[in-house]
């Protein structure tokens, strides 16, 4: 996970899933569709942040036939607590918040 907040500047801890949207856009800038349109972004709250994600729109072929998305884009999670943005891949947002837990969570001691 990548930090672009600093945790000890509370200006950037998000109220609002507004808030952390603005956060988002502020620091990646808008996501766009294989075709080039914009890409609207949405946000879910949940107990330790904000998930924000793209909906790309779903490729087609030129007779209009699904294909498969391109490869690649992330998700960010901006922290209820700090206003960290962390990057997460592109998962479905249950997916993408479990893995968030996971990373987030606490860390093991190493054993003596």
């Amino acid at each position: 996970m990548s930090s672009e907040n600093s945790p000890a500047n509370p200006q950037n801890v998000p109220a609002s899933p507004e808030e952390a949207l603005e956060l988002v856009r502020g620091a990646f800038g808008q996501p766009h569709s294989a075709d080039g349109t914009p890409a609207p972004l949405q946000v879910r709250e949940f107990d330790l942040g904000y998930l924000v994600y793209a909906v790309f729109a779903k490729p087609v072929d030129k007779q209009g036939r699904p294909v498969p998305a391109p490869p690649g884009g992330s998700s960010f999670v901006v922290a209820k607590d700090t206003g960290q943005i962390s990057t997460l891949p592109n998962y479905p947002p249950d997916q993408a918040i479990a893995l968030y837990r996971k990373q987030s969570g606490p860390t093991a001691a190493p054993e003596a």
